[in-house]
């Protein structure tokens, strides 16, 4: 018996995929401004983390570093699957341990400048299946040093911002308006 293998064929191959997503890049002053914003955001909050250690807080405001951001964005449904009534904060381990419940991301931001590339290439293209928005920052002076100031380390590659009720996220917001993802 021969069995016959039906072949996938994607409406977009991933080439196109993360092509359109990672064609537009901020840079200059655009750049300067969003770096400023968000760090003047994050000294804000901070200051009303009420009590928590500023690692902790940190922690729970971002996704930092890229095998952080893969994490969350795999854990994160496929967007097709938003729509279903599966409540994440229900899922168990196969311990039978309860999972802590899944806090998406809002948005992913991307240093152009890493070396090798291969380290930040899937970022685009798994985000764009969860509808989470990919920003890359592409500077000459170093956009991973620059990226690394804002949640207070040396460098980051990648970071991802959660989707809480915070003036950073309210200030992704209005960076997102300002450049039309």
């Amino acid at each position: 018996m021969s069995k016959k293998r039906k072949s996938l064929v994607p409406a977009k191959s991933l080439k196109d995929t993360e092509e359109v997503v990672t064609s537009d890049f901020i840079r200059g002053d655009v750049l300067d401004d969003l770096l400023s914003k968000l760090v003047r955001s994050v000294e804000i909050a901070k200051a009303s983390r009420g009590g928590l250690p500023e690692k902790i807080w940190m922690k729970q405001q971002f996704a930092i570093g890229v095998n952080d951001v893969t994490r969350v964005l795999e854990r994160m449904p496929v967007a097709s699957a938003t729509h279903s009534t599966h409540n994440s904060s229900e899922a168990q381990t196969a311990s039978g341990r309860r999972r802590a419940p899944l806090v998406p991301l809002q948005a992913v931001l991307v240093a152009a400048d890493c070396n090798p590339k291969w380290l930040t290439k899937h970022i685009p293209t798994l985000a764009s299946t969860r509808q989470v928005p990919v920003l890359s920052l592409k500077d000459n002076k170093g956009s991973s040093l620059r990226l690394g100031h804002v949640v207070n380390v040396r460098t980051a590659l990648a970071i991802g911002v959660k989707a809480k009720d915070s003036i950073v996220n309210k200030t992704i917001d209005e960076v997102l308006k300002d450049t039309k993802l």
